[in-house]
């Protein structure tokens, strides 16, 4: 897979120090993938790992303390990452509409 926006997993290394070894290992392995299905993905992360609607994906990092939800373009090999933040923060953001570039993310509704 590729992974459209680089920058933004150096950036979260950087905020988050006690996850960038997590963070590195997700991105390197994520490069390693050819997902076409959700389904692959599920088999592949088991408990780690949520499909939403959108073509999102909610990935569990560092023991599930962060996330990573991210968008993938599985006809093109794309993977665009949406959010990247603690497992605290995630409960704050509505996982499928969040935007990496929204002022501020809508409040997730329960």
């Amino acid at each position: 897979m590729n992974i459209y926006n680089k920058s933004t997993v150096i950036e979260a290394c950087k905020k988050y120090r006690n996850a960038k070894l997590a963070l590195e290992i997700w991105y390197e392995e994520v490069l390693t993938k050819k997902w076409k299905t959700p389904n692959q993905i599920k088999q592949e992360y088991r408990g780690n790992v949520s499909i939403l609607k959108n073509s999102r994906v909610v990935f569990n990092i560092k023991g599930n303390d962060f996330r990573i939800v991210a968008e993938i373009n599985y006809e093109n090999g794309w993977v665009f990452i949406k959010f990247i933040g603690k497992h605290s923060e995630y409960d704050k953001i509505d996982a499928n509409t969040i935007n990496l570039f929204q002022a501020k993310s809508p409040k997730k509704t329960k």
